[in-house]
C-alpha cells in the first residue's frame, strides 16, 4: 500500500511539473512571437537566439497526450513555427528554406521527448492524428507563400477560433485569386488535396465554408507557384 502511494505521489508530481512546463512554453512562445513578428513577417536580424534556444529547451522536456487534443495541437503548431525560425537562424544568411538541403525532412529538433523533423510534426503529429485542413493555415514554413505568422502563440483555450480565423484570412486573401468562374489557388491546396476533399466534399465546398464572397460550384481551379522567399521583415 505504501509503495502504491509513493507511485501515485510521483505520478501527480510529474503531471504537475509537465503542466507547468507546458504553460511556461505557451507564455514564452507568446512573448517571442509578439516581440519578433509583425504583419506576418519575422525580424530575424534582431532575434535573441538564446531566448529561442531556452524556449525550445523547455519544449524538449514537455510530455503530451493526444487525449488532450487542444494542448497537443497547440503545442505542436507553436513548436513547428518556432523550429522553422530556429532552422532559418542557424543557416543565415539564407534566402529561402529550400536553400538548406533537408530543411524539412532531415534536420531534427528535440521536442516533447522526440528527435523530430518539421515534416514529421506536420504529417505524423498533426495530420495523421487529426483530420483538420485548417492546420495548413497555421503551420508557417518560413516563406512568403506560407500563411502569415501571427504575433502570438496558439493557445489551447483559443485554438479553434485561431484556426478558423487564419483559414478565413487565407481563403479571403492571398491563397486565392478569383476571377469570374476561374480560381487560382495556392499550391498548398494541390499538394494536400486529400485534406481539402475529405468526407466526399470538394475543394469548392471547403473554400465556400470560409469565404465571404462565395464562388461558383462550377468554377475551375488552377494553382499558382509557391513563393519560397524567406518571410523576413
Amino acid at each position: 500500500m505504501k509503495h502504491l502511494l509513493i507511485i501515485v505521489i510521483i505520478s501527480l508530481f510529474s503531471a504537475t511539473v509537465s503542466a507547468q512546463n507546458l504553460e511556461a512554453f505557451f507564455k514564452s512562445s507568446d512573448m517571442f512571437f509578439s516581440t519578433y513578428v509583425k504583419n506576418g513577417l519575422v525580424d530575424y536580424k534582431n532575434i535573441n537566439a538564446t531566448d529561442l534556444e531556452d524556449i525550445l529547451a523547455n519544449a524538449s522536456k514537455i510530455s503530451l497526450s493526444k487525449s488532450n487534443a487542444k494542448n497537443y495541437q497547440a503545442f505542436w503548431i507553436n513548436a513547428y513555427n518556432l523550429a522553422v525560425i530556429k532552422g532559418l537562424l542557424d543557416n543565415m544568411p539564407i534566402k529561402s528554406p529550400l536553400d538548406k538541403v533537408g530543411f524539412f525532412d532531415k534536420t531534427t529538433y528535440s521536442l516533447a521527448g522526440k528527435q523530430i523533423t518539421l515534416n514529421s510534426i506536420e504529417n505524423k503529429m498533426l495530420r495523421a492524428n487529426f483530420k483538420d485542413a485548417r492546420f495548413h493555415f497555421v503551420l508557417v514554413c518560413g516563406a512568403l507563400g506560407c500563411p502569415p505568422l501571427i504575433s502570438q502563440a496558439y493557445l489551447p483555450k483559443t485554438l479553434d477560433a485561431q484556426l478558423t480565423a487564419q483559414t478565413k484570412k487565407a481563403i479571403n486573401g492571398s491563397f486565392l485569386k478569383v476571377k469570374k468562374n476561374k480560381i487560382a489557388a495556392s499550391e498548398i491546396m494541390k499538394w494536400y488535396n486529400e485534406d481539402f476533399t475529405m468526407n466526399g466534399t470538394s475543394e469548392i465546398d471547403f473554400i465556400n465554408t470560409y469565404r465571404t464572397e462565395k464562388v461558383s460550384e462550377k468554377a475551375k481551379i488552377s494553382y499558382f507557384p509557391y513563393n519560397w522567399t524567406i518571410n523576413k521583415q
